[in-house]
């Protein structure tokens, strides 16, 4: 005898609201993948759960009828599934990469999916917190309050500048526990000037306003330029 169709309702129900609170935490910083994102994975997840368990009960076969069913195979086929929506959530801009903690968040919430779906209410519960602390609590002792920018400056080609401008920014910068990274220099020979591109690494305390000053120190130094979102 499989379960009343109200307890199937009910099992992807909470896996509907746990997920979304896993996909609320990461809406609140901001992430590719937020509240919608999250809830409809791990609603998607007890929803195949269910029916990965219980859908030879509404087949209607007869005592007798000699059938093989293996119920374990869609619920495995979401944890290859999800991976697809991982992916898509994970960028990669030169040495920095982004979005891998909200590409586990989905593994995580089609887990708790898959766990509401099979009425495991205590466990997909208990693993839920366990997530919420993992990205709340945890994340203090990462370093994360770090600020990234794009920086486009501008030299002339004269005496004054330095003969390797890149290693005359570099060293500018890490006097202020700043990094920059992916250089792209391209010199100019109808106008004599130079122009260097590269992102820039540095702490929430230290101001754009000193970062961009100890950039304009540089020799030869004629615009600085720094694109903020």
């Amino acid at each position: 005898m499989g379960i009343s169709h109200w307890e199937m309702i009910l099992r992807i129900s909470v896996a509907a609201f746990l997920g979304g609170v896993i996909g609320a935490e990461r809406d609140i910083h901001r992430r590719q993948a937020g509240l919608r994102t999250h809830l409809i994975v791990s609603m998607a997840s007890a929803t195949f759960m269910v029916v990965s368990a219980h859908f030879v009960h509404f087949q209607n076969y007869v005592p007798g009828n000699l059938v093989s069913v293996d119920t374990s195979r869609i619920a495995a086929s979401v944890v290859a599934g999800v991976g697809f929506l991982g992916g898509g959530s994970i960028l990669r801009t030169g040495a920095t990469v982004q979005g891998l903690t909200t590409a586990a968040g989905l593994w995580l919430v089609a887990a708790i999916g898959l766990c509401a779906g099979s009425g495991m209410y205590v466990e997909a519960v208990y693993v839920t917190i366990l997530g919420l602390l993992a990205l709340t609590v945890l994340r203090v002792l990462e370093d994360k309050n770090v600020v990234r920018r794009r920086v486009i400056m501008t030299f002339d080609a004269g005496s004054a500048s330095p003969a390797d401008p890149l290693a005359a920014i570099d060293g500018e910068l890490r006097g202020l526990n700043a990094k920059a990274m992916d250089f792209d220099y391209q010199m100019s020979r109808s106008d004599g000037t130079a122009s260097v591109s590269f992102f820039i690494l540095f702490p929430e305390s230290l101001t754009l306003a000193k970062v961009v000053a100890a950039l304009d120190s540089v020799g030869g130094v004629r615009d600085v330029q720094v694109r903020v979102p």
